[in-house]
């Protein structure tokens, strides 16, 4: 799920959201995997992942330099995001996730999804995910692709800014829709959630109250698995749930 129509795709991703993110990221990176649905970056202190791009993505094209990822340093392959490359963007996200999903990571090991009650319209969720209706019923979810039950993406205009409680997928990270996105809903409770989601506190200055992500446990069994088309399911076998929230607001 993406949402072209509020940020443009390219050139780069250069909100200062994404700088924020970068700073102080240290370390190299051990292993690079671009799998068919998901990329991994491995660091000396955590793994980190994002959804791979579909090939027919507008703009995908071949990675520059295969083969020169593995052994840079996690800042360099972070500094991607400025790319026009999707791919190497994707190489970022990934990189910066492996040094904000440190292995050592505590937190509350619900599903951000746990943290948002059922208010009809007034929960908005940004890409569909398994079980909603169970989980969330009645809830306005906002698809590009959207289904009987769905809304457009426009729709996000009207939407989020009368919304008490907004969840988003941690793929607008990467089509560079999730600082438009969060200024349009300053007044929700927000969780960016996803494998994709670093857990990173910079993002709470931009108004994300909780990050719901993924800290690898098995990165050998994972990047197996990934690199031969591994799916949600597999990730969630490798990885645990970890739930990190801004206590400086209540």
């Amino acid at each position: 799920m993406t949402i072209n129509t509020i940020a443009p795709l390219y050139p780069g991703l250069t909100d200062p959201l994404y700088t924020d993110l970068a700073a102080g990221v240290t370390g190299q990176s051990k292993r690079v995997i671009v799998g068919l649905n998901w990329t991994l970056v491995e660091g000396p202190d955590g793994a980190g992942l994002a959804h791979t791009p579909m090939r027919g993505t507008n703009g995908c094209r071949s990675l520059p330099s295969p083969g020169d990822y593995v052994g840079q340093d996690l800042s360099v392959l972070a500094s991607m995001v400025q790319s026009e490359n999707i791919f190497e963007i994707t190489l970022a996200i990934a990189a910066l996730n492996a040094f904000h999903n440190r292995f050592d990571m505590a937190g509350d090991s619900r599903n951000g999804l746990d943290l948002v009650t059922a208010n009809g319209k007034k929960t908005v969720i940004i890409g569909r995910f398994p079980g909603l209706d169970e989980r969330l019923p009645g809830a306005a979810v906002i698809e590009r692709e959207p289904g009987p039950n769905d809304y457009p993406e426009s729709a996000a205009d009207t939407l989020l800014p009368e919304c008490e409680h907004l969840i988003i997928t941690a793929s607008t990270l990467l089509d560079g829709a999730l600082p438009r996105l969060l200024s349009l809903a300053p007044q929700a409770f927000t969780v960016l959630l996803g494998p994709g989601a670093p857990l990173a506190g910079s993002l709470f200055r931009y108004g994300v109250n909780a990050l719901s992500g993924l800290v690898v446990e098995n990165v050998d069994s994972l990047a197996r698995d990934i690199s031969e088309g591994g799916s949600v399911r597999s990730l969630k076998r490798n990885a645990r749930n970890l739930t990190i929230r801004n206590t400086a607001v209540t």
